[in-house]
């Protein structure tokens, strides 16, 4: 569908365009931000706790990480796990749901790696 939709756009219908554009609106919304592909893909290589996060993801607040977490969580794309040891530690993981983005996540580096490839032949 999607390279029918870009390619030959006149041969859908006003609902059917209407149709493709809700759910990538739904998808945006979820992983809209500057932060949450990187939080995603930190998580890619394995459960991570807060510290390991915050160090990893470079420029992020533990403020804005905090909230992004809990935002994928309630999404269900990351499953957050509280061990009872002494001082509380909390780790997080991506669920099976959110390893659904791999192939999303890859489709974007590649059309990223192409775009650069194309602004810097530009120069």
């Amino acid at each position: 569908m999607a390279k029918n939709f870009l390619q030959n756009p006149s041969k859908l219908s006003s609902t059917e365009c209407s149709k493709s554009l809700l759910p990538v609106q739904d998808a945006l919304y979820i992983l809209s931000g500057k932060w949450k592909l990187p939080i995603i893909i930190a998580l890619i290589h394995g459960n991570k706790r807060f510290k390991e996060l915050h160090r990893e993801i470079k420029g992020i607040t533990a403020k804005m990480l905090s909230k992004e977490l809990k935002e994928l969580e309630v999404n269900t794309l990351v499953k957050r796990t509280v061990y009872d040891t002494i001082p509380v530690s909390v780790e997080y993981e991506l669920t099976p749901y959110g390893t659904t983005l791999d192939e999303v996540i890859m489709a974007l580096r590649d059309w990223g790696l192409k775009h650069r490839q194309k602004i810097k032949d530009k120069k």
